[in-house]
C-alpha cells in the first residue's frame, strides 16, 4: 500500500459503517481544500504539478469499446464521492492488478466529479500493461490510481491549434471541450491509421466552435506535420501529442516561423537519452549498487533491483520521482526541481551523474 492511500470499500463488500463513512468525508474534504488552486499555496509546498498528487482506490463503473483496439475505462469512488478537480491535459497513474503502474490522460470532461476516464491502446508487443487493461480488466474491478497530475496545462490563449495523433487525441479532448465552451478560436487536426483506429470521432462531432479536421493515412497519406502547422493563426497556442515524428516536425516548424506562438507537448512516453555516460548508483537503505548505462535513465536501472520506486512523468516535470542524493554531483535535467531543492536531491528519471557514482536515499 502507497503511504497516504485512503481505501475505499467496493460496493461487492456490503453496505460502509457510517464511522467510516464520517472520515471519509473528512479526508475527501481536505483534498478537496488543498486541491483547490486558492488555497494550495497556503497548505504545502509550492512544487509544480504536484500539490494535486491523491493516493485513491476506484472501482470500474464502465469499460467501452472506443475505436479498433482502443477501450475508455471510467472509474468511480465506490461510495459515489466526488473526486479530485482535474484540468484538461491532466493524467493519471493506474497500478493495475500484476504490479505493473501505467500512466493515461484524463479524456473525461473536468467538470464531472463522478467520473474519471481513461483509454487504452492494445500494444499487443508492449510491456504487457495495455494487454492487461484490454484482457483482465472488468467492471466492478477495483484500480489504485494516484493523481491527478498536469504537465501538459492549458495555457490561456487567443487561439488554438491542436495537432492529435492517434491514441493522442486523449490529453487533447478535454482541451478541444474546453476552447468550445470558452468560445475561443480552435482546429483540430486529427491524424490517425484508419478512421477504424481513431478514438472519439462521434464526441469530436459535438463541438462545433471550431474547425475539426479528421486525416486518416488511408484517405490522405503519410502526413506532413510541418505543412500542417502553418495552420496556426499569429501568436496562438499549438498543442501537439502523438508520435516522435510528430512531435519533432512541429518542433522543427514552429521554431522557424517568425511570431508563432507557444508550442506545447506531450509525449508517449519517456524521451530518450541524449548525451549521458554510464555510472553506478548506490541505493543506501536496500545495500546494492546498480549501474546506468550510457543510453537509460537511473530510474530505469534503479528499477531492475527496486521496481517500486516511485515514478510518474518519466520527463522531469512532476516531481514524483525526486530522491535525496547523499553522496555525489548531479547533472539537473528536470522541469521540476526548484534552484533551492536541487542540492541534495534529484529526478532520477531524467537528471544523471556529473561524474563518478552518486548514493541515493533508497
Amino acid at each position: 500500500m502507497i503511504r497516504g492511500e485512503t481505501q475505499f470499500a467496493s460496493p461487492r463488500d456490503g453496505s460502509i459503517p457510517p464511522s467510516v463513512r464520517l472520515v471519509a468525508s473528512a479526508v475527501r474534504g481536505y483534498r478537496r481544500l488543498v486541491a483547490d488552486s486558492r488555497f494550495a499555496p497556503l497548505l504545502s509546498r509550492s512544487k509544480p504539478v504536484r500539490h494535486n498528487d491523491f493516493d485513491m482506490s476506484l472501482v470500474i463503473e464502465q469499460i467501452a469499446e472506443q475505436a479498433e483496439d482502443v477501450v475508455s475505462v471510467t472509474l468511480a469512488a465506490p461510495d459515489g464521492a466526488d473526486l479530485p478537480i482535474w484540468s484538461p491535459g491532466s493524467h493519471v497513474d493506474v497500478f493495475l492488478p500484476s504490479g505493473k503502474q501505467r500512466q493515461y490522460s484524463l479524456c473525461g470532461d473536468p467538470r464531472n466529479r463522478r467520473n474519471y476516464r481513461i483509454a487504452v491502446r492494445h500494444i499487443r508487443d508492449g510491456g504487457g500493461g495495455s494487454r492487461e487493461v484490454h484482457e483482465g480488466l472488468r467492471v466492478g474491478d477495483v484500480l489504485h490510481i494516484r493523481g491527478p497530475r498536469n504537465a501538459f496545462r492549458m495555457v490561456t490563449a487567443d487561439s488554438y491549434l491542436f495537432v492529435a495523433g492517434g491514441i493522442g487525441i486523449t490529453p487533447i479532448l478535454p482541451m478541444v471541450q474546453e476552447a468550445d465552451r470558452r468560445g475561443t478560436p480552435w482546429r483540430l487536426i486529427y491524424l490517425g491509421r484508419s478512421r477504424d483506429s481513431m478514438p472519439f470521432l462521434n464526441e469530436l462531432a459535438r463541438y462545433t466552435g471550431g474547425d475539426v479536421e479528421i486525416r486518416p493515412d488511408t484517405e490522405f497519406g503519410t502526413p506532413d506535420t510541418a505543412a500542417l502547422l502553418d495552420r496556426a493563426l499569429p501568436g496562438g497556442a499549438v498543442y501537439v501529442c502523438g508520435p516522435p515524428p510528430v512531435l519533432d516536425a512541429a518542433r522543427r516548424r514552429l521554431s522557424a516561423i517568425a511570431g508563432s506562438g507557444s508550442l506545447h507537448t506531450e509525449r508517449f512516453s519517456a524521451p530518450p537519452v541524449v548525451g549521458g555516460a554510464a555510472f553506478d548508483v548506490e541505493l543506501l537503505r536496500s545495500g546494492v549498487t546498480v549501474s546506468v548505462g550510457a543510453e537509460e535513465s537511473a530510474l530505469t536501472a534503479i528499477r531492475r533491483s527496486k521496481p517500486d520506486v516511485a515514478y510518474s512523468c518519466q520527463q522531469g516535470y512532476c516531481g514524483t520521482c525526486t530522491v535525496r542524493v547523499l553522496s555525489g554531483s548531479v547533472e539537473h535535467r528536470d522541469n521540476s526541481l526548484l534552484e533551492s531543492e536541487r542540492t541534495g536531491a534529484m529526478a532520477v528519471c531524467v537528471s544523471r551523474s556529473e561524474g563518478g557514482p552518486l548514493v541515493l536515499d533508497l
